[in-house]
């Protein structure tokens, strides 16, 4: 697996999250999860608008193995959803920490992503798994 960004918060749904200045929350599903998923062929991610519990399905990634759903890691509300993903979904598996995020929430609390494992505490995990 690759070096885990440690800037990150991570779920042990595999998804991450990336709490930037302007109080958003930007998601993306990690490095093991799309490797684990193969070649994403399909997206299916929440509307900007929409509201978003925290550890609720929120997204569906389709791969030429399977569909897996993505977990929101925090509540809030979708602000932006990554455009480029509808035409190229495969963006995930070259780039998850960067060009293949999959949507931004403006938080309720952001206090929420304390709850979220670091970057260690994540790659234990998926070497226990």
């Amino acid at each position: 697996m690759s070096d885990l960004p440690t800037e990150l918060k991570y779920a042990s749904s595999h998804e991450w999250a990336r709490l930037d200045s302007d109080g958003t929350v930007v998601v993306g599903i990690t490095d093991h999860a799309q490797e684990a998923l193969g070649d994403i062929v399909y997206i299916e991610l929440p509307e900007a608008g929409a509201s978003v519990d925290a550890g609720a399905e929120v997204a569906v990634v389709e791969s030429v193995k399977a569909a897996s759903d993505i977990y929101s890691p925090v509540t809030g509300e979708v602000v932006e959803i990554n455009p480029a993903l509808e035409d190229e979904p495969e963006t995930v598996n070259g780039s998850p920490y960067a060009d293949g995020w999959l949507f931004r929430v403006k938080v309720s609390g952001p206090e929420e992503l304390e709850d979220m494992m670091d970057a260690d505490a994540y790659q234990i995990a998926v070497d226990e798994s």
